[in-house]
C-alpha cells in the first residue's frame, strides 16, 4: 500500500491534512495508519469518503530523525548513529535553500524507514514487524563543517535539509530496497540495501538498543555510494522502491 499525507482544500482536519492510500492514480482517504498498525491491520477507508486531490506533505511528522553514520561500501566501522532535527523535514518538491556559509553542500540519497509502533522488544530478526514502511530521503548536508562540527549539528542543520517522501510504501521488503539518484536528469548511481555494510535490520536493532522510537519516527539508513556535491540550482531526484523524491535547490 502507498500511504501519503495530503493537504486538501476544504478539509476539516488541522492544516487541511489527511491520510490517503493510492488507488491507481487516485488517492482515497483512510484512517490514521499508525492506529491501524497498532491493531495489526491495514488502515481502513474513511466511510463515505470520495477520492481526493491535494498537495503532498511530508509523509509523516517524526519526533525523532535518526541518521546512520558511515553506512556505505567505503566504510567498515561499527554501526553508529546521530540525530537530525525533525524541523528540517520538508515534503517532496519543496525548494531547499543551500547554505552559502558552510562550504560545498552535498546531497545524500538514502532509504528511510518509518517506524509504525513503539519499538520495545525490537530485534534484528523481528525488525520488520515494527516498520510501517519505507520512503525516500535526501539528507542534505554541509560536509565541510565536519572538521569543526563532529556532532553534525551545523553540517546537518540547514532549513529544509531533510526532504522526505513523497509517500510511504508499506509493502517494501526492508531487506531488498532499490535506490537511484539522478541530478539534473542524469543518473549518478543505482544502488540499494545490498550496498549497505550494516543492514536495515542491524541499524534498527542498534538504534533501539539505546533509544526507544515510536510511531512516525524516521531512520535514515545510510548513503550507499549516493553522496554527491551539488551547486545551487541542482534538481535532485531520489527514487526508492519506485517513488521519486524531488528536491530543487537554490
Amino acid at each position: 500500500m502507498r500511504l501519503a499525507r495530503l493537504r486538501v482544500d476544504g478539509s476539516s482536519l488541522p492544516d487541511g491534512a489527511l491520510w490517503a492510500r493510492a488507488d491507481g492514480a487516485a488517492w482515497v482517504p483512510v484512517e490514521d495508519p499508525f492506529a491501524a498498525f497498532a491493531r495489526g491491520e491495514a488502515p481502513a477507508d474513511l466511510a463515505g469518503a470520495a477520492p481526493v486531490e491535494g498537495r503532498f506533505l511530508a509523509p509523516c511528522e517524526p519526533l525523532l530523525v535518526v541518521g546512520i553514520a558511515q553506512n556505505g561500501p567505503e566504510h567498515h566501522s561499527p554501526v553508529q548513529a546521530w540525530l537530525k532535527s525533525p524541523r528540517t523535514v520538508v515534503a517532496s518538491g519543496v525548494p531547499v535553500a543551500l547554505r552559502r556559509d558552510a562550504g560545498v553542500p552535498a546531497i545524500e540519497g538514502e532509504i528511510a524507514v518509518v517506524i509504525g509502533k513503539d519499538t520495545e522488544g525490537l530485534t534484528a530478526a523481528n525488525a520488520h514487524e515494527y516498520v510501517l514502511g519505507v520512503t525516500a530521503v535526501n539528507d542534505v548536508s554541509s560536509p565541510d563543517r565536519a572538521m569543526l562540527d563532529p556532532r553534525n549539528f551545523e553540517g546537518k542543520g540547514g532549513e529544509g535539509y531533510t526532504p522526505l517522501g513523497p509517500w510511504i510504501d508499506t509493502e517494501a521488503d526492508i531487506d531488498e530496497v532499490p535506490m537511484t539518484v539522478r541530478i539534473d536528469g542524469v543518473e549518478r548511481v543505482s544502488t540499494g540495501t545490498w550496498d549497505l555494510p550494516a543492514s536495515i535490520r542491524e541499524c534498527l536493532e542498534y538504534v533501539t538498543r539505546w533509544l526507544r522510537l515510536g510511531p512516525g519516527d524516521v531512520i535514515m539508513t545510510g548513503a550507499p555510494r549516493s553522496n554527491f556535491s551539488v551547486e545551487p540550482g541542482a534538481f535532485v531526484e531520489i527514487e526508492v522502491a519506485g517513488m521519486v523524491l524531488a528536491t530543487q535547490t537554490h
